[in-house]
């Protein structure tokens, strides 16, 4: 229970934080596309089984290996693509966290 509301915590209320502290002038676009950067979990689509709840993300799924982590920081560099590049960061800092929880067993 406690790994489901950190990782989908992360996943739905951080980016709610974020847009209020960050991008508060355009907050409901803000949230949006933090909430989007869920959109990466299409190469889940890919795998087999689709959904395995025992089975860590990062490294596994093509959106969520270190070349496509390298991707998404070029994109939080430069200003006109921060906010998705970050949406895309905080995608897997959630599935980082989920994987640890796994392994801590929690």
């Amino acid at each position: 229970m406690i790994r489901f509301l950190v990782h989908y915590g992360i996943h739905f209320i951080v980016p709610i934080a974020i847009a209020w502290l960050f991008y508060r002038k355009r907050f409901k676009e803000a949230v949006l596309i933090l909430w989007l950067g869920i959109i990466i979990d299409l190469d889940h689509l890919w795998a087999v089984p689709i959904f395995d709840p025992d089975r860590c993300s990062i490294g596994f799924h093509t959106l969520h290996t270190f070349v496509a982590f390298i991707i998404y920081l070029v994109l939080f560099v430069y200003p006109k693509t921060r906010i998705y590049g970050l949406a895309l960061l905080l995608h897997l800092v959630a599935d980082s966290t989920d994987c640890l929880l796994m392994s801590l067993q929690l």
